[in-house]
């Protein structure tokens, strides 16, 4: 059964509407660093002073007390005269111009000078012999009181002022209040300025996002030191780059496409409007042979616009990162676009060899690519050729290569290094039907699945394709 007491599970938050910012989230991040600065300071201070303060005030009182008891034990245990003035106290009390002395007799007499605090019961009864000791504060006349036995049934009173102590502590107070005050200043300042420095690579990154976005301006900035606003500098840095490298590729493509778009294009506009002018009533009639010869113009220029476009739309898919998580059979990949260029290519030969492997990644995007070996292979082999196909593991890097050699002219050494460009169309083909993306897309295809591809002359003489890509030679045996 289920739990009747269970606390339903919270709503997901709404990321399209998310809660208004807190009044200190709308404070600057440079004025939250100062002010953190400063409480922290602050709060050090305060413990600080208050921990001083209190030791100060607990020594001051401390050593007070034991002077007052000391010189009292003193002056009990030395020769005293019961006169009203106590003119033969030890001379050593008269040196304490702060100490008061007075004698406490059991009866409640007191001799003495007249000002003195009034005694209490705590002093009758060290007087009387019931206690050995009495110290305590008179709040009356603001000073500490101490009583101790003479020996006599009488008990000699003597009592300081507190203010002395009391204005050394008012004095401590004031200084620290005051150095308080400096280092709370001191630490806003200093937190203003650590805030101003630690910031600045984060105004310069914000600065540097605002300019992208007004003006599309995608230069690096500047990175100083190595600490972690540096590293997020470069990676900033690092994303302009990446993107200054995408919007050079799509300008390329952009203006790769256009070029050619045109060839095909005028020449369909030039036959259009010639069948159109012959289509007027008094325009000079055509004959069956050149209206044939143009309308099978036409379809070519239409199906090599159709053929560009496709692969325009497949070159910009293949740009697109795309997850690779299946688990391809390579051999039957070859195989299913043997099929379709046996079927386009039917006078040319295709001698396979497959081996097999299995790898992880885009089963459409691989049989594409297969087939644009294929194709180009066929299309530069003579009628009754042969197209040799090979699909063998690597034993020194662990990976597997196919290998398309046709029978064609080759490709020459200096056309190697651009026949995976976008576009490029070597002297030899710019006569042969082709958009010269079909290339382009095998290395693009190759390289998203952690392969590479390489151009090279066959050993029969004309040229050898070949595509690299990682996976195992057996298949893993579902249980």
């Amino acid at each position: 059964m289920g739990n009747p007491m269970a606390v339903p599970a919270p709503p997901p938050p709404d990321l399209d509407n998310p809660p208004p910012p807190s009044r200190l989230q709308r404070v600057s991040l440079r004025n939250r660093v100062t002010w953190l600065a400063a409480m922290c300071v602050a709060g050090a201070v305060a413990l600080v002073s208050v921990g001083a303060f209190v030791t100060v005030r607990d020594s001051l009182y401390q050593q007070l007390d034991d002077s007052l008891t000391e010189r009292a034990v003193e002056a009990a245990e030395g020769p005293l005269v019961r006169t009203a003035d106590l003119q033969q106290v030890p001379v050593a009390f008269f040196v304490a111009t702060n100490f008061r002395i007075n004698v406490l007799s059991a009866d409640g007499t007191v001799f003495g000078p007249e000002q003195r605090p009034p005694m209490s019961v705590l002093e009758l009864s060290v007087a009387k012999g019931e206690v050995q000791r009495s110290l305590r504060t008179d709040k009356a006349s603001n000073s500490r009181v101490v009583a101790v036995p003479t020996g006599r049934n009488a008990a000699l009173v003597m009592s300081t002022s507190l203010q002395p102590t009391q204005r050394t502590l008012a004095q401590l107070s004031v200084v620290l209040v005051v150095m308080g005050g400096a280092g709370i200043l001191l630490a806003a300042a200093a937190g203003t300025a650590v805030a101003r420095a630690g910031l600045r690579p984060v105004q310069r990154l914000t600065a540097a996002t605002g300019r992208v976005a007004l003006t599309g301006d995608l230069r690096p900035i500047p990175v100083s030191g190595d600490d972690e606003l540096a590293r997020l500098t470069a990676s900033f840095n690092g994303m302009l780059s990446a993107l200054a490298e995408s919007q050079e590729r799509q300008r390329r493509l952009v203006a790769d496409a256009g070029h050619e778009l045109r060839t095909p294009l005028t020449s369909l506009r030039t036959n259009l409007e010639l069948l159109l002018a012959a289509a007027r009533p008094d325009a000079p009639a055509l004959s069956e042979q050149d209206r044939q010869e143009m309308f099978s113009d036409v379809q070519a220029q239409v199906e090599e616009l159709s053929a560009l476009v496709g692969d325009l739309v497949e070159l910009a898919r293949e740009d697109t990162p795309q997850a690779v998580h299946e688990s391809v059979d390579l051999v039957d990949v070859v195989e299913r676009a043997l099929g379709r260029a046996r079927r386009r290519a039917p006078r040319t030969e295709f001698d396979v060899r497959l081996n097999p492997w299995v790898m992880m990644g885009d089963a459409t995007a691989l049989e594409r690519a297969v087939l644009n070996l294929l194709d180009n292979a066929a299309k530069w082999s003579p009628d009754g050729g042969h197209v040799r196909v090979d699909l063998y593991p690597e034993e020194s890097t662990g990976l597997t290569a196919l290998e398309v050699a046709d029978s064609g002219p080759g490709i020459t050494e200096a056309d190697r290094p651009y026949v995976f460009e976008r576009f490029y169309r070597s002297s030899d083909a710019r006569t042969l039907p082709g958009s010269g993306l079909g290339l382009s897309i095998v290395k693009q295809v190759a390289e998203r699945h952690g392969g590479s591809v390489l151009a090279a002359e066959a050993p029969e003489g004309g040229a050898l394709l070949r595509m690299t890509l990682p996976g195992s030679p057996q298949q893993n045996e579902q249980q």
